[in-house]
């Protein structure tokens, strides 16, 4: 039996499967940090992973849950420790991932008294959470720990563990039958719900109707890749996958489109536009202006947060339940389409794409890497099983573009929240999570000086941990924080303020060198493909230092006349990039151009 409560509460997570969780001690944690200590030391504890920051714990514990589909836990002291993990938890919130958060507390006798380091974390924690409580007595412990883990599994969130300092190290007892006594279990609800069989007809009759089908498959897809596959090999559909939900879709199925939106295909952005029927799964993809126009598609969505259903499209059918419960359900309902020259056209889309971004790649600039070369050169070299981690900013146009996953690969980002410095805590949590499969980080100086530089320290600390020591961290090094500078061109018409976007410049490939790891330096493109043929070859820590364009434009499948006319009017502003911009912009959309001709005369890349 558990001596105390903190004990109690450490056996209770292990009893919920958790074998890992990522932390950051203090003292408002220091007793059960004392008791995970003790039961580490009898060999009953927990794997204890200590990055740099608590933001970082949060971002990690996220990551955990969408690399393993398994609950991340993450643990920080009282008021300054749970404030900066609220970062990495509204991350979990915004991407729908189970998380639980333990967090410190002050003495029960100290709330409301203005104690040092003591505040309403409750009421702070009540908008990211779907379930905060404080533990007040030894009595309540196992409710409050059980709720938090079912509750964060059934609503796919972040719940939140308020543990007082005192309340740690009070005895546990036995529960025995009392008035106001909870004896719960851990036990977890299962998430794979089955619509009634009347709604996978009405699906079915939808579907079988449309001539011109197309899917949306998000992250909630995942694990459902065979029914995904199946179910739109039946119905002649063309598929489009949410940035999340890449690997869902192996990229060598023909018409699967990939993304869509500024950071998709024109594929995918055709599809949209022609489509006759839309069938979302799993996503609650928020840009409903690359969506069909209202009243052009019949829609079906399917998802496990029915808050989210019918918000972007005006769908006629919303299924509440698990993406491939629903499909297997589904598909014994499907009619076999003969007429394929849907997918087929779509897939001949998708062959002009590639061949486009292919152009785009191999441009060379005057002002550095191309950016583009460097993830299509990434791409090519990837082993089996790899993962892919990139970060918020141009890093996840170019991870858009460029990066296709093969059968068994897999990546991640931030999604929703789309928060800047979350690939390297994802690309540290991954390794921990799968240390046997090769891990690339991708991320912008900007993201990396942020919490990346400090995250190699957390590299260095538990690279002996892993089976596989090969880690490949890649810094886009363009001394500029790049996405929000065109975003004040393309979106706000107002020229760069480099008081703002400017980045000073390091030596990363330094500091990776400091710690004892392999740098290399990129600083043209004709050097991209060795560095990583060199990267892929070492059976250790690599840094690519890769010194690119600011001025490379990520351009979006479609350039609205609202884009021109921003860009134009912040280059009539005179900004500071004027010249580069507007010549590597001609640039790329010269190559654009003469590709599309090419499609449109059948013209092969050897002709």
């Amino acid at each position: 039996m558990a001596r105390n409560v903190s004990d109690f509460v450490i056996q209770r997570i292990r009893e919920w499967g958790v074998s890992r969780v990522f932390a950051f001690p203090g003292d408002g944690i220091g007793e059960f940090d004392g008791a995970l200590g003790a039961a580490q030391r009898k060999g009953d504890g927990l794997d204890y992973i200590r990055p740099t920051h608590e933001e970082i714990c949060s971002l990690m514990a996220t990551a955990h849950a969408k690399f393993t589909g398994e609950i991340g836990v993450c643990i920080a002291t009282s008021s300054p420790g749970a404030f900066h993990m609220l970062n990495g938890l509204y991350d979990a919130k915004s991407d729908n991932q189970p998380v639980v958060a333990i967090v410190g507390q002050q003495a029960l006798s100290s709330l409301g008294t203005f104690e040092q380091q003591e505040d309403n974390l409750e009421r702070t924690m009540e908008d990211v959470a779907v379930y905060v409580k404080t533990i007040v007595t030894p009595q309540q412990a196992q409710a409050v720990v059980d709720t938090a883990f079912r509750t964060a599994l059934v609503h796919l969130g972040p719940a939140v563990i308020v543990l007082p300092h005192d309340v740690q190290s009070m005895d546990m007892p036995e529960l025995t039958p009392a008035n106001g006594v909870s004896r719960s279990s851990a036990v977890a609800p299962s998430v794979k719900i089955i619509p009634p069989e009347a709604e996978i007809t009405k699906a079915a009759d939808i579907i079988n109707a449309g001539g011109k089908v197309s899917f949306l498959v998000g992250h909630g897809s995942n694990g459902a890749t065979d029914e995904v596959l199946q179910a739109a090999k039946l119905c002649g559909a063309g598929i489009v996958t949410a940035l999340r939900a890449k690997q869902v879709v192996p990229s060598d199925v023909p018409y699967h489109t990939q993304q869509l939106g500024l950071l998709g295909t024109r594929a995918s952005q055709r599809q949209m536009e022609g489509c006759d029927t839309l069938v979302l799964l799993g996503t609650n993809y928020p840009y409903s202006q690359f969506l069909p126009e209202s009243g052009q598609a019949r829609a079906i969505q399917v998802d496990l947060k029915p808050e989210q259903m019918g918000l972007r499209y005006p769908t006629e059918l919303n299924i509440w339940g698990d993406v491939k419960q629903t499909l297997l359900a589904l598909i014994p309902h499907l009619e076999q389409k003969t007429d394929l020259s849907w997918q087929e056209g779509i897939a001949k889309d998708m062959v002009e794409w590639e061949n486009e971004m292919q152009a785009q790649a191999m441009l060379n600039y005057d002002d550095g890497v191309n950016p583009r070369r460097v993830y299509y050169e990434l791409n090519k070299r990837l082993p089996a099983k790899a993962i892919v981690t990139c970060d918020a900013g141009s890093t996840a146009d170019w991870y858009g573009h460029h990066i296709r996953f093969r059968e068994g690969m897999t990546g991640d980002l931030s999604g929703r929240l789309a928060s800047m410095a979350a690939a390297m805590p994802y690309a540290t949590a991954a390794k921990f999570a799968h240390s046997d499969r090769c891990v690339v980080c991708t991320i912008g100086d900007g993201a990396f000086q942020m919490l990346g530089m400090n995250e190699l320290i957390t590299v260095k600390k538990y690279l002996s941990k892993w089976d596989n020591p090969q880690f490949i961290i890649m810094v886009l090094h363009n001394n500029d924080l790049t996405q929000v500078s065109w975003e004040m061109r393309t979106e706000d018409a107002n020229p760069v303020w480099p008081v703002s976007q400017d980045v000073e410049s390091v030596d990363y490939a330094g500091w990776a060198e400091l710690l004892g790891f392999k740098g290399i330096r990129v600083k043209s493109d004709g050097e991209v493909a060795a560095a990583w043929d060199a990267a892929f070859s070492h059976q250790g820590v690599t840094l690519i230092d890769a010194y690119t364009s600011k001025n490379v434009p990520p351009l979006p499948p479609k350039i609205t006349m609202e884009f021109a006319k921003n860009t134009a009017k912040a280059m009539l502003h005179r900004d500071p990039d004027e010249i580069a911009v507007v010549k590597d912009s001609a640039k790329a959309l010269t190559a654009e151009g003469i590709e599309r001709v090419k499609g449109k005369l059948n013209i092969g890349q050897d002709d």
